[in-house]
């Protein structure tokens, strides 16, 4: 048997993957992350399947559900929302399948800060604007956040940062990047809330702006904080990857004809 780690995307039914959807509809156990993963898709088990809600069980629940799978000799979707590596708490699982010996294989899925710029029909890397993303959080009640990882040394980067898990923290992003040359107060924020979901929403802000406008909405969880000059770039030059000057391996340059 094995425990197929995916990528569930981050809320339309349709944005997981082929390959994940595939895995879903033949594997008899499925455990789901249901407080981000739409049921919707985890309904894609084969009839008699063990569907478990994940989200009330702690590790050694999910790894002994896996263990009892393992043991029958039966296949197991393990489904989490986004992409499993990021934010998933996938590396804990995966060190105690090691250490039980139990197999397991990873189906990438959709993250949500791609999913989010899609939506917003946003490009986050803008030539001569912003060339790197960085996803990252900030500490709240969760683990610390490592030496050199705070959003005043990324910050220095000037990368279109995509913050996860940080919507009740934005006073602490406001005082840590509007005083960072990059950004500053009238920086661009969007804030994307449960994207994907039938239910999405996005609010336009500046870092001086964002916690307010929050405030009034009433979001306190499942939204991504977006941040970067790349959000609100305009005449910003054209990339080289299509200018009919720039010749590279796949569109060599064409010699002038003599006379």
């Amino acid at each position: 048997m094995t425990v197929h780690f995916i990528g569930a995307g981050p809320g339309a039914p349709d944005l997981i993957t082929v390959r994940g959807l595939r895995l879903i509809e033949r594997c008899p156990v499925c455990l789901y992350a249901g407080s981000l993963v739409p049921e919707e898709i985890v309904k894609a088990a084969p009839a008699g399947a063990r569907v478990l809600d994940t989200a009330p069980m702690h590790l050694d629940e999910i790894v002994a559900e896996m263990r009892a799978a393992h043991e029958a000799g039966l296949d197991v979707a393990r489904v989490h929302s986004g992409d499993p590596s990021i934010y998933g708490a996938t590396a804990e699982q995966m060190r105690r399948l090691d250490a039980l010996g139990i197999p397991y294989d990873v189906t990438p899925g959709v993250p949500a800060f791609a999913a989010a710029a899609a939506a917003l029909r946003q490009e986050l890397t803008i030539p001569e604007v912003c060339q790197s993303v960085i996803v990252t959080r900030t500490a709240m009640k969760s683990s610390a956040m490592p030496a050199g990882e705070d959003l005043a040394t990324l910050g220095r980067s000037g990368a279109t940062l995509a913050i996860h898990l940080s919507i009740r923290n934005l006073a602490h992003i406001e005082r840590e990047l509007s005083p960072l040359p990059a950004y500053g107060p009238d920086c661009p924020v969007v804030v994307a809330y449960r994207v994907g979901w039938p239910d999405e929403a996005f609010i336009h802000a500046t870092l001086s702006t964002v916690a307010r406008r929050v405030r009034e909405a009433k979001l306190t969880r499942t939204a991504l904080v977006l941040v970067g000059r790349a959000l609100g770039a305009e005449g910003f030059v054209d990339s080289k990857l299509y200018d009919a000057s720039h010749p590279h391996i796949l569109r060599p340059k064409v010699a002038k004809s003599a006379g």
